[in-house]
């Protein structure tokens, strides 16, 4: 009797134990989630962000109006409000100050290519330019530098695309395997990095001097990194016939070597290193 009286003051005492910490359990949450809501809310009240005014001067011009000359329009734009790239920023601007504002953007994500221009005197990626927080100091903003100019910031890339299609930037071989795909080392396969990520955003090409005087024949750091890769790919059966459309004076050998396009490259890549070795494999016939 004594024994099952005892059990059933433990059990009791053990339920009212388990329940008190249920409840404290389900509670705490709540309570948790109670002080966060008034601490952010006292935040909100006792202080505002401080206003970061920054101003951005963007090239603009109008085809619709030829006898107006190009001018850089000033714009403010408050960067506490804005996200950190200059992309954001000249969302911002064209959603908010000025819909007529034209540039090109897409992925935001430094893959396409779209938004490339120059800022502050770099060819660059406007996704991937973190802006200047300097009060101070405005921001420019032109298109690629030395080529024809759409409107705004949107440079005419007819004849870079041209020149891309003129390299046949595709494989090339006339003896496919017999069954299933081509077979590629490790060792071929690593001779393409750092040239098959370029994404001809012209940042390159547009910073050469010599593509500015002659890029009606001169193919450029991009292009001719791009006929590179197509060279050095192990599966590709055309090499010699590609060398061979370069055998002029222009097309490959107008470069001086000056890394411009190495050292503006917004994807850290080295078109100055293809470019050398083309000119090596051509030299001794490799």
């Amino acid at each position: 009797m004594f024994g099952t009286s005892a059990r059933n003051i433990l059990s009791r005492s053990t339920a009212a134990s388990t329940l008190r910490s249920t409840r404290a359990f389900s509670s705490t949450p709540v309570a948790r989630f109670a002080s966060v809501v008034e601490e952010s809310q006292a935040d909100a009240e006792g202080s505002e962000k401080k206003k970061l005014m920054k101003e951005f001067k963007i090239y603009r011009w109008n085809p619709d109006l030829p006898n107006e000359k190009p001018t850089l329009q000033s714009y403010k734009l408050d960067l506490s409000q804005c996200g950190p790239m200059v992309l954001d920023a000249l969302i911002k601007i064209k959603n908010d100050l000025d819909p007529t504002l034209t540039f090109r953007r897409s992925c935001r994500e430094g893959i396409c290519g779209s938004c490339a221009m120059n800022i502050d005197g770099v060819n660059t990626l406007a996704c991937l330019s973190r802006i200047d927080r300097s009060e101070t100091k405005a921001s420019k903003l032109y298109p690629l530098p030395h080529m024809y100019v759409v409107k705004d910031l949107i440079p005419d890339m007819t004849q870079f695309y041209k020149q891309y299609k003129s390299i046949e930037p595709f494989l090339k071989n006339d003896n496919p395997p017999e069954k299933g795909e081509y077979y590629q080392s490790v060792e071929d396969r690593q001779k393409l990095d750092g040239m098959y990520e370029c994404i001809l955003c012209a940042c390159c090409s547009t910073s050469c001097p010599s593509y500015w005087w002659n890029q009606d024949e001169y193919l450029g750091p991009a292009v001719l990194m791009q006929a590179y890769r197509w060279m050095a790919d192990s599966r590709d059966a055309y090499g010699a016939e590609r060398k061979a459309k370069m055998e002029n004076s222009l097309s490959v050998y107008r470069c001086h070597s000056i890394f411009n396009c190495s050292r503006t490259c917004p994807k850290g890549l080295n078109p100055a290193r293809a470019i050398a070795a083309i000119k090596l494999e051509m030299a001794t016939g490799a």
